[in-house]
């Protein structure tokens, strides 16, 4: 094996490090932060402090981390999971202290045909592990969306309106 990059990813050491789709690298470290890297360039970064206001510093550590290319996973020191979009690191779901103690490792159900099972119509399935020797499964509900023809039926229903409201405005209009 041949070196190809090195470059320094947080201020101390690395708790955790996943490989996702299109060269991304999720670190996530002992200096409080979860970073997305593409190559040696900072791609985009969470941080407790900036995503939780009111909680210090220093009261949680990102631990494990896992892109499965749309979400980004997260377990944490004190026992707390998390979802996030993976390009804009929006969070979805978390679960405070969802185990006792820490999150050791985080893993996505792959989208086969028996993760579809587990997936059940949800959106994405994560399983977390931690030292209080128990394994849970965190379900991503899928997110509501209007179907088109609804979608269509209102604005439908907004250009009559404007076009009744315009004539009532300024009786010659049409």
């Amino acid at each position: 094996m041949k070196k190809t990059l090195e470059f320094k990813a947080h201020d101390g050491e690395i708790e955790d490090i996943a490989l996702g789709p299109d060269n991304k690298v999720v670190t996530a470290g002992r200096d409080f932060q979860c970073c997305v890297w593409q190559q040696d360039q900072l791609v985009t970064g969470l941080c407790w402090n900036e995503n939780l206001p009111g909680i210090p510093d220093k009261a949680y550590r990102y631990q494990a981390c896992r892109d499965s290319g749309t979400f980004l996973g997260l377990g944490t020191v004190t026992g707390s999971v998390a979802i996030h979009i993976a390009f804009s690191l929006q969070r979805l779901y978390y679960v405070k202290e969802a185990h006792g103690i820490v999150v050791t490792d985080v893993a996505f159900v792959p989208e086969s045909r028996g993760g579809r099972e587990l997936l059940a119509g949800n959106e994405a399935a994560l399983l977390s592990v931690a030292v209080d020797s128990r394994c849970k499964l965190h379900l991503l509900p899928s997110r509501r969306s209007l179907p088109i023809w609804l979608l269509l039926l209102l604005c439908a229903g907004l250009i009559v309106a404007t076009i009744l409201l315009l004539q009532l405005a300024f009786p010659g209009f049409l």
